[in-house]
């Protein structure tokens, strides 16, 4: 009789014990590493994190923070500020264009018709903008009123000035206006062409004077911002050194410890262009008052024009580029210095 072979027993189970669960087999791991969605997710949440840690910074010390983007605020407002009022003064003289016109004197027998005949010609010139015919009758008139001199005008026997048709250019240049002087001067009936080339010049060379003293402004003021902005993130380096000797010691990367200094800097850059416009708006508004009531006494509406949007626009967006600039070329000075004792 053969034995019949009994099976082992079942381990016995702990009354009340939770079931095993059963081990599921891992998953199968993708050879080509993560997805595209999970890199940019990560790379999205440490930006996240990075701006809300200098935000917090920032909040801690409001007065210091305040200060450092007046400071920025006030240098980025100076070249601004000059450069339009620059472009008030000359929209208050109409246009540079009008100071260079050309008066030509016309013979004294010239009719009004063939004066208005032969402006209209002139303005359809290519080099023209207006032409304007002054009468015999109002270039008098003028005189009288401007000259101080009215009464003894009135007791001439009869009128000796002649008609003028005023010609304004389309643009400055000493060599086209000249051209286009000796061209008028060709014309019938036109007895004398007069252009003020002295007072061309001059104004050019004001003009001039103005846009390089504006430009050499903001070369030493952007020079000046970097300065004060990569000092700032210096300070903000020292008082982490340990914290950031910490990251790199346990592998954090260049890139990683130098992102939250560059979204203080840009952060820095946004608060000074937002007060610069804030000064340059209040400052112009407050200036216009004097202007309006100076104006008024010569007899004219003349008022400053206010920032505009799209310069307004350039200045924040400048001074976020310049504190992005400042703040890495701080960590970039002082990132060698950084590795772990």
């Amino acid at each position: 009789m053969s034995a019949t072979r009994v099976p082992p027993p079942k381990p016995a189970e702990r009354v009340g014990a939770t079931p095993k669960p059963k081990a599921e087999k891992p998953a199968k791991k993708d050879d080509d590493g993560p997805d595209f969605q999970a890199l940019l997710h990560a790379w999205l949440e440490s930006h996240r994190a990075s701006l809300v840690d200098s935000l917090r910074r920032l909040a801690r010390q409001p007065v210091g923070s305040f200060f450092t983007c007046l400071v920025m605020a006030i240098a980025l407002s100076l070249p601004m500020g000059l450069a339009l009022l620059l472009d008030n003064v000359e929209r208050l003289g109409g246009s540079w264009q009008r100071a260079a016109q050309i008066s030509l004197f016309m013979q004294l027998d010239t009719s009004d018709s063939e004066g208005e005949r032969l402006s209209a010609e002139i303005a359809d010139m290519p080099d023209v903008a207006e032409a304007e015919w002054v009468s015999r009758e109002q270039a008098l008139t003028e005189l009288q009123q401007h000259s101080g001199i009215g009464e003894a005008l009135k007791e001439l026997p009869e009128n000796p000035l002649p008609g003028v048709i005023v010609v304004t250019p389309e643009e400055i240049d000493k060599a086209g206006l000249e051209a286009l002087r000796q061209r008028l001067s060709e014309l019938p009936r036109v007895q004398q062409a007069q252009l003020d080339m002295q007072w061309v010049e001059r104004l050019t060379a004001i003009l001039k004077l103005g846009e390089r003293f504006v430009f050499g402004l903001t070369l030493i003021l952007v020079m000046a911002l970097l300065l004060v902005i990569g000092n700032t993130i210096r300070l903000h380096i020292e008082n982490r050194r340990t914290e950031i000797e910490v990251i790199k010691l346990v592998g954090g990367t260049d890139g990683y410890v130098r992102r939250p200094f560059l979204y203080m800097g840009a952060l820095y850059g946004l608060g000074a262009g937002l007060l610069a416009w804030a000064i340059l708006a209040f400052g112009l508004d407050w200036l216009n008052e004097a202007v309006v009531r100076l104006a008024g006494l010569y007899g004219s509406d003349f008022a400053l024009a206010g920032v505009p949007l799209g310069d307004a626009v350039s200045l924040v967006l400048g001074a976020v580029l310049l504190g992005y600039i400042g703040a890495w070329l701080a960590v970039a000075r002082h990132l060698s210095e950084l590795a772990p004792r």
